[in-house]
């Protein structure tokens, strides 16, 4: 996906937040070793963005290549 703005290509990941006894843990299924926390919704969501944005640099220094998106996300109904 490229930015109509700016041309830069741009990757889009599923996260994943729960909650937590003391606010909510957030990951992504396609970047595993990255996650982080927040005591707030918007918090862990910005947290993780910036987790996400430096993930790339640390594979690359240990040799790995970085994962392109590839989870989707889907519910289920059950009666209740």
């Amino acid at each position: 996906m490229s930015d109509e703005y700016t041309g830069q290509h741009r990757l889009k990941y599923l996260i994943v937040i729960e909650p937590t006894g003391t606010g909510f843990s957030a990951c992504s299924p396609d970047l595993p070793g990255c996650g982080s926390t927040g005591a707030t919704l918007e918090e862990v969501e910005r947290n993780l963005q910036e987790a996400i944005e430096l993930h790339p640099e640390g594979l690359r220094e240990e040799g790995y290549p970085f994962p392109e998106p590839r989870t989707s996300s889907s519910y289920v109904e059950i009666p209740a």
